[in-house]
Parts: structure tokens; sequence; C-alpha cells
């Protein structure tokens, strides 16, 4: 065969030299971002598109791998794959094979942003039904995955902090389609609340990937959480993270630890709380004993001042004061100075001349004595004078 003839194959040699390049020339593992289009599971394997609008290739989670999957895509949503190749000689097929897949954050975006639209409509989502939170709660109940560096924090913070708080610890997944095993959980706990004398949840999980939440961000999960008989308080994530549980609850914490300290009181600060309180009831003791001095005080005032001896001498002094006046008043003080009263016969005292007539007998009486007297002559004085 000549140096410059092309090489000659069968069909299978063919595919087969094809599938030795893409083993050899390509990564054994690879990402691929990519919206899915036409996802559906055919005798237990998940196949979909995967597409970016200019191009597009076949996708295919094998049953064993999609148990294990925490997120199974919907037509049109946005993913990040990690996969591998896989060509099949027998027909030269391609296919990526999935190895992980996680929905993209636009896609988790759109999904918080839907369900939070229809629980606002619902009123399940409504900062008017956020109950206050319990002072000193004897008895919470933590639910997060165990182990886990959350819970272990949790369960220090509570010690350090209010040992005195019984924490009930319930173990639920907290990642991938979980939503149906959390409501489980949750439903048990809401029976129970009143028996085991819980007075708050805490809901919480570890930081992770936005991507990671997503299950708090199911509907139904979510109108369950806002039927808790008791204050719910979520701590889920970074502090920025923000999931649809968190709207519904009563009271959202950036992280776990923070829910704990949102929820117990410091010790030390309880403390000082205690010493102030008992400040505060010396001092209204005191204010309200100085009130009562008083009252009693203006009281007693009241009393003495409406006492018998007192009221009589009170009219003893106003009876003096009259007699005084009288005797200030009386004829016998003006005669004394010097007057006299002119009056007839029958005692009656005269003010005028023009009450006398001629003739008249009439008494003079004075300071020592009286003169009898006749009136003689009337002179009346001039008015106009």
């Amino acid at each position: 065969m000549s140096a410059d003839a092309p090489p000659t194959y069968t069909v299978q040699e063919l595919n087969s030299s094809i599938g030795s390049l893409l083993e050899r020339g390509f990564a054994p593992r690879f990402v691929v971002d990519a919206t899915v289009s036409r996802p559906q599971v055919k005798k237990g394997h998940l196949w979909m598109t995967l597409t970016d609008g200019d191009a597009s290739i076949s996708a295919v989670a094998w049953a064993s791998k999609l148990r294990q999957l925490a997120y199974t895509p919907g037509d049109g949503e946005g993913v990040r794959v990690v996969g591998k190749l896989n060509f099949w000689a027998t027909r030269a097929s391609l296919a990526v094979q999935v190895l992980d897949i996680r929905p993209s954050l636009s896609t988790v975006q759109r999904r918080f942003e839907a369900v939070r639209a229809q629980l606002e409509q619902e009123g399940v989502i409504d900062p008017a039904r956020r109950r206050p939170l319990p002072a000193y709660p004897s008895r919470i109940a933590l639910l997060t995955s165990v182990p886990s560096s959350a819970l272990a924090d949790m369960l220090r913070t509570a010690r350090e902090r209010w040992p005195l708080t019984e924490l009930l610890v319930l173990a639920i997944p907290v990642q991938g389609e979980v939503a149906g095993r959390i409501s489980e959980v949750l439903t048990q706990l809401y029976a129970a609340s009143s028996r085991l004398g819980i007075k708050a949840i805490v809901l919480a999980r570890g930081g992770g990937n936005r991507e990671d939440l997503m299950v708090f961000d199911d509907d139904a999960l979510c109108r369950l959480l806002a039927q808790s008989p008791v204050p719910l308080v979520t701590g889920i994530g970074h502090e920025d993270d923000l999931t649809v549980a968190d709207l519904v609850a009563d009271h959202r914490a950036a992280t776990p630890t923070a829910a704990i300290v949102r929820l117990l009181p410091h010790r030390f600060q309880a403390l000082e709380d205690v010493t102030l309180r008992q400040r505060r009831w010396r001092d209204q003791r005191h204010w309200v004993l100085q009130r009562e001095r008083q009252q009693l005080k203006h009281r007693q005032q009241q009393w003495s001042q409406h006492h018998p001896r007192i009221v009589l001498q009170q009219r003893r002094d106003r009876l003096e004061q009259r007699l005084q006046l009288l005797a200030a008043l009386a004829p016998s003080r003006w005669l004394a100075r010097g007057f006299a009263m002119l009056e007839r016969p029958s005692g009656e005292v005269l003010r005028s001349v023009h009450e006398i007539e001629t003739g008249e007998s009439l008494i003079v009486r004075l300071n020592d004595g009286r003169v009898d007297v006749q009136a003689t002559a009337i002179h009346a004085r001039d008015r106009s004078a």
C-alpha cells in the first residue's frame, strides 16, 4: 500500500479508533454548565439533552447514580454537571455520563421567587403572623443533621449561654430532595409538642452553596413550617442565604449558632437583668412607701382638723370674734365717747328730726343716765345748703 494512501477501516475499527482518541485526548472528568431539555426516565435511567442555545449533547444519569443524586432537574432548568464522556463504539454514539448534577444559581433563584410569590399570595408569608420568642424557654427542639458541626456549635453555645434550657435534638436530612422526610419529623413533633413541653423550635443547617439549600424553598414544607404550634427560629446557611423557610419562620437568624443566641439569654446578662429588676423594685417600693407616708400625713392633718376639740375651739374663736364685733358696735361704746341717743319712751330709737312731732316727750340717753325732754321746736337741716 502506498504511503500516501488513506487508511482503511471497518466500521468497528473506525468506531474503536474514535473511542481510543476520545479516551486519550479528553479529560476523564469535566464540568459543563447547560440548560436541561426534555428530561425523562427510561428503565430507571434519567436521559436528557444539555444545551447552551447554540449546541446540544445527550446526557444520562444511570439508575445507580440517579438514586444518589440530591437534585433531579426539570425541563428548562439551568444546571452544572460533573460528568465524563461515554462513547458507544457499536453505533458511534456519544453522551455525557452524569456523575453529579446541581441546579444553577439562576434556577435556585427562580424557584425561590416563584414559591415566595405563591406563599405571599396565600398569606403564609406575612410579617403579621410572627410571634414573639419566649424569654426563658424551658425546652426547645433542634432539627438539624446529626452529627454535624452546626449541631456541635449550637450545643456548645446553649451550654455557655443558658444551661437551664433542655435541648431535644431531632435528626433530619438537610440536603437533596428530602422535604418529605423533614415534613414527617415535623408532623410528629407538632403532635407531641404540648406533651413534651416544647416552647420553641429551631430549624438549622450549616453553610454551603445556595443550591444545597433548595429543600428549604419547598412550598409544601414551608406551609407545614407555618403551622408550627410554637415559635419557629431558622438558622440556615450563611447570613447572605435567604430561603422561603426563613420568610415563613417567626424569626430568621443568620447562622445556626445565631439562632441559639437569639433564642436563649446569656446567663450573665440574665443576672444583670435580675439585679436591675431588684434595684427597680427597691426604688419603686421606696417611692410607694414615701407616697403612702405623705398620704397618711395628709389624712392625719385632715383628721386633726375635724377633731371635736379642734372644731369646738374653732367655733369658740368665731364666737369670740363676733362678740368682740358686737361689743365694738354696742351703743354704750358710743355713749362713752360723748355721743347721745334720742329715743321715745317706748324705746324706739330716733334717727331723723322728721320722725319727731312738736310737743312730743322724748328721752335723751347719755353714758351715765337719761334726760326726759319735750320737743318745743323742730329745726330740720337745709339739704340744699
